[in-house]
């Protein structure tokens, strides 16, 4: 990780987002460390689910085996595989065959939708997440990952565009509630010019976080900037002061 970053950004954080949640990170290696390793108990599908223990401090590390879902290993990076008839499963189904998820309304969308769609490799064994104050200086984290309400949201968004000529410095592709934390800004982080991803609205995936919180997952260099920008942008203004203030920054 760059040098002072930790501290500099939970300084920066702590005063513009007052109480706000502190967060998570991610990266891929072959030596989990000291992370617990992660086994799918009965009944448990879905990763988004598991990562509230991260959220409060628990470092946890996967592999293969330790995501259930299709859908996430492939998000994941550890698998190229699609479950059998996803075309189905993503929308209509197949009479007493398979329930379909309706999230398109053709099977022949989903085709079309599959030929556009990025996928990647994971590089490595294990895919190890921790909150941000429990990272350490040899740490390489490659995505951070924030659960906000939209008072947090709107700040972080704003600050994404600040060192941007365009307007749209953020990325909301439909996907799995998993590919829009670790595939999508994984892969926007090898870009020229990387984009944050603003995630979670998988009807699916939320369930397993806050009913008022959405995420905002930005690439490591693109968080870099990011913070090096905080002092100097929208948020030592009266406009952002207003928003602070309401409180309605934390969840």
């Amino acid at each position: 990780m760059k040098p002072g970053l930790k501290q500099q950004f939970t300084e920066r954080w702590s005063k513009y987002f007052s109480g706000a949640e502190l967060p998570i990170s991610f990266y891929y290696t072959d030596n989990a460390g000291q992370a617990e390793l992660f086994r799918v108990s009965e009944g448990q599908h879905c990763l988004i689910g598991d990562l509230a223990a991260i959220r409060q401090g628990k470092i946890l590390c996967f592999d293969t085996k330790s995501v259930a879902c299709f859908g996430g290993k492939r998000y994941l990076g550890f698998t190229q595989n699609l479950m059998p008839n996803f075309e189905y499963f993503l929308s209509c189904g197949i009479p007493g065959k398979l329930e379909g998820e309706r999230y398109k309304k053709s099977p022949e969308l989903v085709k079309e939708l599959l030929k556009v769609v990025p996928s990647f490799t994971a590089p490595g064994k294990y895919i190890v997440f921790k909150r941000w104050d429990f990272l350490q200086e040899e740490d390489q984290p490659q995505v951070v990952i924030f659960f906000a309400p939209p008072d947090a949201l709107s700040g972080l968004f704003t600050l994404a565009n600040f060192d941007e000529p365009t307007n749209e410095a953020v990325f909301c592709p439909m996907g799995a509630g998993c590919g829009t934390i670790v595939q999508y800004p994984l892969i926007e982080s090898k870009s020229e010019h990387p984009r944050a991803v603003l995630g979670m609205f998988d009807v699916s995936a939320r369930p397993g976080v806050d009913p008022n919180s959405l995420t905002f997952s930005v690439p490591i260099n693109k968080f870099e900037r990011m913070v090096d920008n905080m002092d100097e942008s929208f948020l030592i203004t009266g406009s952002w002061e207003k928003v602070r203030n309401r409180g309605l920054l934390s969840l």
